[in-house]
């Protein structure tokens, strides 16, 4: 599930850091850019996994334009947020379909088990 987010880059010397407005404590550091850009995604990806881990909402993202920086850059950060989530360990399950479902999906090499994980997934707003 892909989230995206604003962050604030600022720059100290010759090293990076960045901060979240919207997710209190939410920061990471670089000594380049790029590596501070990844490393912004690695933080958000686990900061938001931790959120909906602990069973709440993932706050709304502010609108870029309402951000203030100060001295720093705003800018948006997206990360895949199932990259980060901890038992992502397959398990079998049992279903059922009419069999006439089956052989259509068959035919056009439709994978089930991705159908299924793909509309698990919107159902659950992920």
């Amino acid at each position: 599930m892909l989230k995206v987010y604003p962050a604030i880059f600022h720059k100290e010397n010759d090293n990076y850091w960045v901060e979240f407005p919207d997710l209190q404590g939410c920061q990471s550091c670089g000594s380049t850019l790029e590596e501070t850009m990844e490393m912004a995604q690695e933080a958000l990806g686990l900061y938001l996994v931790s959120i909906i881990e602990d069973g709440m909402e993932l706050p709304t993202p502010t609108d870029i334009n309402r951000i203030t920086p100060g001295e720093g850059t705003a800018s948006y950060v997206s990360v895949n947020i199932d990259n980060y989530r901890i038992n992502t360990r397959a398990v079998k399950k049992t279903l059922s379909i009419p069999q006439w479902l089956s052989d259509e999906a068959e035919k056009k090499n439709i994978s089930l088990s991705k159908v299924l994980q793909e509309s698990l997934k919107e159902q659950l707003g992920q």
